[in-house]
């Protein structure tokens, strides 16, 4: 009995016209030119030349334990439970001796406590048994620590070391998303993208730049875009006005 012929698969043409092949997703890109993303930076940068973080610390451990704190938690209401707490504990050591029910009576006020409370004591061990107590300016070696995540690691690069990180929040996920600016289904692919538009001389403060735009101005519920600086640049199909707010230099803690 004659066998039957395999079927075989018809050659692939050379405009692909007949590659049957599932397509990849599209990379999601930023709808911003070089140009227009450079001038979005380079106003920020006036308004606000030497953007500070709004959690109060004395040094890096300090710094740590504050950002861990504040997951699903106001800065203001973590610096009121955190101003007598780093009184009393401000290194690793002294965290420690203090001890997890003391620790949870400082930051009561604060969402999830105990969890917290817990995870400070663990990577104030963690801290003493594999850093001699100091905090590690290595992003690998900082999401290693109990309740340490990729967003709190980069902020600490960012403000205790000086490195050029992006540590996205939930303004700077919405920003990036709402904006066009660097479109992405998860915090990282937000930070991805920024970190591949943003001019090199603005990375060092664009977090916290973009930070205070999300808290201040391009806000969840509704855009303050009349105070925006860069209205007539944004491309988000919700704004409300193209005529951009004046430039001018905020102090500190000042609010447009």
């Amino acid at each position: 009995m004659e066998k039957p012929k395999r079927k075989t698969a018809a050659p692939l043409l050379r405009d692909g016209s007949n590659d049957r092949r599932r397509p990849r997703p599209a990379r999601p890109y930023s709808l911003y030119t070089p140009a227009e993303v450079h001038e979005i930076f380079r106003r920020f940068s006036v308004q606000r030349p030497e953007p500070r973080g709004e959690l109060d610390h004395v040094n890096a451990f300090t710094l740590l334990v504050a950002v861990v704190l504040s997951a699903q938690a106001t800065d203001a209401g973590v610096n009121k439970a955190t101003g007598p707490l780093f009184k009393v504990a401000d290194t690793p050591r002294k965290m420690l001796a203090l001890g997890e029910a003391r620790v949870g009576e400082y930051i009561r006020t604060i969402g999830l406590w105990r969890n917290k409370a817990k995870n400070v004591i663990a990577l104030s061990e963690a801290l003493l048994r594999d850093h001699h107590g100091e905090v590690p300016g290595d992003l690998d070696e900082l999401v290693k620590l109990p309740g340490v995540g990729r967003k709190t690691a980069n902020v600490v690069l960012n403000m205790a070391f000086g490195q050029p990180t992006m540590a996205v929040d939930t303004h700077i996920f919405r920003i990036g998303n709402r904006l066009g600016l660097a479109p992405g289904k998860t915090p990282e692919e937000v930070e991805q993208g920024l970190i591949r538009i943003i001019p090199p001389e603005y990375m060092r403060h664009a977090h916290h730049r973009l930070i205070l735009h999300g808290r201040y101005v391009c806000k969840a519920r509704k855009p303050e875009c009349t105070h925006c600086v860069i209205a007539d640049i944004c491309k988000a199909a919700e704004k409300t006005s193209a005529i951009p707010a004046p430039l001018v230099e905020l102090a500190p803690g000042e609010v447009p």
